[in-house]
């Protein structure tokens, strides 16, 4: 009884120093120093949350394990040293039971843990939106090395070319204006379409913490809610090739009357229609996509 009374006003200071100090975290801090995430505004989109909670508890789980370890490492280097005067080995034992089993059990609810967690919130957010839920629907095709956007309800499309270096500015810096440039409306179900036209792509948004590959001949998909108006960087997350480096673009996530201003300015450049696969280089190639050969061509 005494000893529990012991415990619980240990635990108060406890409580009350770690209350304190998370109170005074930043957004960056609670998030585990993300992107993404500003203070005083909500997260980039409806899934930024669920991935770095999965960041921030996985953290905070290896780094209990890290000091029982280091904790339990220290104790036995200290408790089992040899004294002045000892010689030769200590006792040896050929297995201890107990911690055999703890050292075996542990790690393995640890795994299975992180793989249940992991395969949770992917699912989550892999998951698409019924086909009446969806607001916005967006084809996204990469290049080497750029994007073309078709708005797909709207019928218009933004071709896009690859970073250009600005000679005005200083040394490697890109032309902003330049950039393709996804638009999107705050609040509303977003569904992307992902295509790439020649080899593989990963279309990436750092601030959304979700990447996801375009390859050839596969059609993937990312549903989400883009939460916070502002301007995002995105970049290809897989190395496609010499100017891979140069394939950039931003995110715009803008009020649902600046998107449809924005929709308005691409019919009036007289880019109404959707890109199609005509420029796909793949076509050119074995695979998918690739033409019929008739029965002369594949005699030669």
């Amino acid at each position: 009884m005494r000893h529990n009374r012991r415990l619980r006003w240990a635990a108060i200071p406890i409580a009350a120093s770690l209350s304190l100090v998370l109170a005074g975290c930043t957004q960056a801090q609670l998030n585990g120093f993300l992107p993404g995430f500003e203070d005083g505004a909500g997260p980039a989109t409806n899934h930024t949350e669920r991935v770095s909670g999965l960041w921030v508890t996985s953290w905070i789980v290896l780094l209990v394990v890290g000091l029982v370890t280091w904790g339990l490492t220290i104790w036995a280097v200290i408790a089992y040293r040899r004294r002045k005067g000892q010689t030769g080995l200590p006792v040896q034992l050929r297995y201890n039971m107990p911690i055999e089993v703890f050292y075996t059990v542990v790690p393995l609810i640890l795994v299975l843990g992180f793989f249940a967690f992991t395969a949770r919130d992917q699912a989550a957010i892999e998951q698409r939106f019924a086909e009446d839920e969806v607001d916005v629907r967006i084809e996204v095709i990469g290049k080497q090395w750029a994007w073309d956007i078709n708005y797909i309800d709207e019928n218009v499309y933004s071709p896009g070319i690859q970073g250009q270096l600005d000679d005005e500015g200083p040394s490697g810096s890109l032309v902003q204006s330049e950039l393709p440039t996804l638009y999107l409306p705050v609040g509303q179900n977003v569904e992307l379409k992902l295509e790439a036209r020649d080899v593989i792509h990963s279309f990436w948004v750092v601030d959304f913490l979700y990447k996801k590959d375009l390859i050839p001949g596969k059609t993937n998909y990312m549903s989400f809610v883009p939460e916070r108006e502002g301007t995002y960087a995105g970049k290809c997350a897989e190395l496609c090739g010499e100017y891979h480096s140069l394939m950039l673009f931003n995110v715009e996530v803008v009020s649902q009357d600046e998107y449809d201003a924005y929709i308005e300015s691409l019919r009036d450049l007289g880019q109404e229609g959707q890109l199609s696969t005509e420029y796909d280089r793949r076509q050119n190639q074995p695979g998918p996509g690739a033409p019929e050969l008739n029965e002369e061509q594949e005699a030669e």
